[in-house]
């Protein structure tokens, strides 16, 4: 294995074993939830924005290493970010995710988020990776209805 795949997983395995940013945001002005019936996962969103910038992203949830994972760097990610910087984040992590990502979309690296990449390769992994994103995004639109995989 090279030294980047490893650092790749050792990665994923710190952010599922002491995932950042998980609780409730009691001050959150959007929230959405999420749900991949085909394995469990389940996550709630919470993000705080302040004139068009989100200022603070958590999540509570349960699910696999991916999901964890994804969801604790997909905090770390948002936060700083304009709602529109967050959703082409949105974007480009999915394009990554399922090995569509376009050449217009390539931009700056991803930079951790970049651990995912071989996620493309194993196709029923992917949802895990993308459920968190898919329900901040729905967060992000200030929608409502719970976000599903299926």
């Amino acid at each position: 294995m090279s030294d980047l795949t490893d650092l790749y997983q050792e990665l994923i395995l710190d952010h599922n074993r002491l995932p950042r940013n998980r609780r409730r945001l009691e001050q959150a002005d959007r929230h959405a939830e999420g749900y991949n019936p085909l394995c469990g996962d389940h996550v709630s969103v919470f993000l705080k924005v302040e004139d068009n910038v989100v200022t603070e992203a958590t999540f509570e949830g349960s699910g696999c290493a991916i999901s964890t994972a994804s969801a604790s760097l997909m905090t770390e990610a948002v936060k700083g970010k304009t709602l529109d910087e967050a959703k082409a984040l949105f974007h480009r992590f999915h394009g990554l995710v399922t090995g569509q990502a376009a050449e217009a979309e390539q931009g700056p690296g991803l930079g951790k988020l970049e651990a995912f990449s071989g996620v493309c390769q194993y196709p029923a992994r992917v949802k895990c990776a993308t459920l968190a994103w898919h329900t901040v995004n729905a967060a992000l639109e200030d929608r409502t209805n719970k976000v599903s995989t299926e």
